[in-house]
């Protein structure tokens, strides 16, 4: 058992505590306090072990949904313990500066004032957007605090600051000088609201209504039929493929065709490419507005025809010229169907649209010249560090989605043409020089020297986030303590976004050591009903709003009770009910302890001292310790936090202290034990709680033992000590007064209503313990006229109850047998139903479990309703 001393707390402390309590007059003053106190900020120069994480850089013009409570929850709780455990533990925060995003706030804001950024110009632009930034961004840190989020404030970072901006010159450099970066035309992803490209990651696909139209070029012998759902592109096609061993086209191959609505001819190519098997076995080719075209067109040497400019506006032939992407779709069939060149249409055709993650416009493949990197090296070097254990997925089965991205990764668009993001390091010169220039490189000057206008995507510093944070390319004494960083903890979905990115340019820069030692995958948090949560949808939660009903502690608790790793987490208002109703019991039953003396000081009495509750209890405590870290150890929140609930609630609370009043009160040596006892459950337990519910424990741990802060308090251990006999003990007490219960209950009697019962526990331990089996059964000693009306054999105790006067028994007679009657009825109805075999043959699987769902429940009422009759007195 823990012998470690204690500290004793004020006996006057028990009068800070109100009798209830109240989230919002303890939160903000202990976060206050823990700051204050620097409790969160890490020191480079201390012996111990380093613990770090470093946050998921939350966008600056975001606020704090859900989600993020949800990793930042899990995220604090692994700090937390780490630091009570001797850890140097360094959690740090910062932003990213959102390119896409931010663009279009700063731009919306110029348009209510009717100017765009092209009337005030890139570098007015570039400042007005830090002006928003300081405005108006960062609301979420704030609101960070407000969970409780134990981040070093001190090393905050921003992903366009002085420092990161360095590291992403550096590296450009790098990766440039490495032949990792170029620059090529190839088709893109392109916003034409937002006017940039962006990276397949950016793109959310989406089912969607369209038009499958069937074209038929050429004429007679010569025709070849095609289908497309964006006919308004065959304006700029510039060949027709076909499988060069489909016989059907044989004759056509290297031949040429008219294509229609235009003056041209393109001819017909034979490539592998295309399936004989789907559809009429013939494609259109669009080099320019298709990326599998676009390969198309390289391998036959076809010449790139562009038929849009940059707002999805027609560009070519006369009768479409400057008509709108989707005007000119329509304009194009209609002109095909008048010269009868349809041959077939299917409409509504549901299929795949690519959409802008941040404007939801539809998204257009274009060719542009742009920069990139070349992933393949890169990839190859992230697939290895996980392939051969340096880098650990949790949990496991989420790895086979890690390389699915990885080694099939294509080549990275990194330029945006955007004004808000770090600008390309690229100069050209008068004479076609490409230079590029490093952070403390000066740029080339004179006439004609100019910088590239792009900037680069937000994902390419923001996977710098694990070393630039630290100082990288510096070797500072942050990043020669804190990297590699330990766990990167964040949702499954931005395997593709982030973590890859991360994992690539870690290995890269960081002579092959990984960003971190393992991934920690969660799920997504959904609504109680599976669904997704979205702005759009009112099934949307702002966590400050649960936050001020009940607490931050709940909401918390709730979220890390849903964290199965990888999966979903549904999550409901009555579920944060539930969780604050977990801290009122904690804040109720400490109080209630201390009002009763419990006491940390001194070291535990000897176990020879202990009576069989307080040995029960202690062997369940450190039980729990090691369970509690073995389940941390697996990132098993939902079991570990499951765990923490049933034994605090269910074995301190419920049993453990119902157990014990009668030793309080009775006092003597036999309380002074208990109170000791019950001071180190509840001081280890709140402990333990504390990485998950941070404020009530640490109001009522720093009550309970007058210790400095439980941020700063030592992690329980399992001290070994286990007593399997006096569990064994309690369990069987735990099962008669139970059942008992059980009984009282079915027979209709009120809670605290006492019937007279007669006792046999000889030969079983819960000799020693009639006294509180009497009274948390209610039950009294049997007296005169005792009349045993109903007797309970369990763990080979028996209790006799005498129910007569206790109960009215013929209206519990009637009563069970008009429910006997109901639940026979129902038996006979689901096997009449389960013996139909045509009702079989019909319904639908489900329908047959539900019958038989609805059988065994009749079987088991009646197995039920039975037993109660025949325990009931006779008339």
């Amino acid at each position: 058992m823990n012998q470690r001393p204690a500290q004793t707390g004020d006996e006057s402390a028990l009068e800070t505590l109100p009798t209830q309590y109240t989230p919002a007059q303890v939160e903000g003053p202990l976060y206050d306090r823990w700051v204050e106190r620097g409790y969160f900020t890490a020191d480079a120069k201390s012996e111990k072990p380093p613990y770090t994480i470093v946050i998921p850089p939350p966008n600056v013009t975001g606020s704090l949904h859900l989600g993020h409570a949800f990793q930042h929850t899990l995220m604090d709780a692994l700090v937390r313990r780490k630091r009570m455990q001797g850890y140097e533990a360094l959690w740090l925060p910062g932003m990213d500066h959102a390119g896409i995003a931010t663009q279009n706030k700063v731009e919306q804001q110029l348009a209510e004032e009717g100017l765009s950024r092209h009337d005030i110009g890139r570098e007015a632009f570039v400042e007005r957007t830090w002006q928003w930034k300081q405005e108006y961004g960062g609301r979420i840190l704030g609101q960070m605090k407000r969970l409780g989020d134990g981040v070093d404030w001190s090393r905050e970072r921003f992903t366009m600051d002085e420092g990161l901006s360095a590291a992403v010159l550096t590296i450009f450099k790098q990766l440039f000088e490495d032949g990792l970066i170029y620059r090529a035309e190839r088709i893109i992803n392109w916003c034409p609201r937002c006017l940039t490209a962006l990276s397949d990651i950016e793109v959310e696909h989406e089912d969607r209504d369209g038009e499958l139209v069937s074209i038929r070029y050429g004429e007679g012998d010569d025709s070849i039929i095609v289908a497309t759902t964006r006919a308004e592109t065959m304006l700029g096609d510039t060949a027709v493929a076909v499988h060069p061993e489909d016989g059907r086209y044989a004759h056509l191959i290297g031949r040429r065709i008219k294509l229609p609505l235009t003056d041209r001819t393109i001819p017909v190519v034979a490539d592998e490419h295309v399936d004989p098997e789907f559809g009429t076995g013939a494609v259109k080719v669009t080099p320019a507005h298709d990326p599998n075209d676009f390969e198309i067109g390289r391998r036959h040497d076809l010449p790139n025809l562009t038929v849009m400019d940059e707002r999805g506006v027609i560009t070519v032939h006369g009768p479409f010229l400057g008509l709108d992407r989707f005007e000119a779709r329509s304009a194009v069939v209609g002109a095909l169907r008048e010269q009868g060149r349809i041959v077939a249409e299917k409409r509504p055709y549901v299929h795949a649209v690519g959409h802008c993650s941040r404007c939801h416009t539809v998204v257009e493949p274009r060719l542009s010249m742009q920069w990139w990197v070349k992933v393949a090296p890169l990839a190859q070097a992230a697939g290895d560090a996980v392939r051969d254990g340096r880098v650990q997925i949790h949990p496991k089965e989420l790895e086979r989605r890690y390389f699915d991205w990885v080694d099939n990764m294509h080549d990275w668009c990194i330029s945006r043409q955007l004004w808000w993001g770090h600008r390309i390091p690229i100069w050209y010169g008068p004479d076609g020089e490409v230079v590029c220039v490093g952070p403390d490189e000066q740029p080339p000057t004179g006439e004609g020297w100019r910088q590239d206008e792009d900037v680069l995507d937000t994902w390419f510093s923001s996977g710098l986030w694990p070393f630039s944070t630290l100082g990288w390319p510096e070797q500072t004494p942050d990043l020669e303590k804190f990297y590699p960083t330990d766990v990167l903890l964040t949702g499954h979905d931005i395997i593709f976004f982030w973590v890859a990115r991360m994992m690539m340019f870690g290995l890269y820069a960081m002579d092959g050591r990984a960003p971190f030692h393992t991934i920690a995958l969660t799920g997504l948090v959904r609504d109680e009903f599976g669904k997704k949560m979205s702005k759009s949808n009112p099934n949307a939660v702002d966590p400050l709003t649960w936050m001020d009903a009940y607490g931050a502690d709940a909401v918390r608790y709730t979220l890390a009770k849903g964290a199965n790793p990888g999966a979903d987490v549904p999550i409901g208002e009555d579920w944060v009910q539930g969780s604050r109703n977990f801290c009122n019991k904690v804040w109720n039953a400490t109080r209630f302890a201390l009002m009763n003396g419990a006491t940390v000081a001194g070291p535990l009495p000897a176990e020879s001292e202990l009576g069989a509750a307080d040995r029960w209890i202690l062997s369940r405590l450190n039980a729990t310790v090691a369970e509690v870290d073995a389940l941390y150890d697996d990132y098993q929140f939902a079991k570990l936090t499951d765990t923490l609930f049933h034994f605090a609630w269910d074995e301190v609370f419920d049993w453990y202290v119902e157990l014990t009043k009668s030793t309080l009160a009775e006092g003597g040596a036999a309380a002074d034990v208990t109170r000791r006892v019950l001071g180190e459950v509840l001081d280890v337990t709140l402990r333990l709680l504390h990485p998950i519910t941070p404020f009530v424990t640490e109001a009522l741990w720093t009550t309970l033992t007058g210790g400095e802060s439980v941020v700063v308090a030592e992690w329980p251990a399992d001290s070994g000590f286990r007593d399997a006999d006096a569990e064994r003990e309690i369990e069987l007490l735990q099962q008669v007064i139970t059942e008992v219960r059980r009984f009282r209950a079915e027979q209709g009697l009120k809670p605290g209503q006492k019937v007279a019962a007669r006792l046999t526990l000889d030969g079983t331990p819960l000799v020693a313990h009639e006294g509180a089996l009497r009274s948390l059964a209610r039950l009294q000693p049997a007296g005169e006229g005792f009349h045993a009306t109903a007797t309970l054999p369990v763990a080979g105790a028996t209790v006799a109850l005498d129910l007569s006067g206790a109960i009215d028994v013929e209206a519990e007679r009637k009563r069970l047998a008009k429910d006997l009657a109901a639940a026979e009825k129902e038996l006979a109805q689901a096997t009449a139903k389960l013996g139909n075999e045509a009702f079989l043959a019909k319904a639908a699987p489900a329908a047959i479990d539900k019958i038989r769902g609805r059988l065994t429940k009749a079987e088991d009422d009646i197995q039920r309703l039975t037993a109660q009759l025949s325990a009931l007195p006779a008339a």
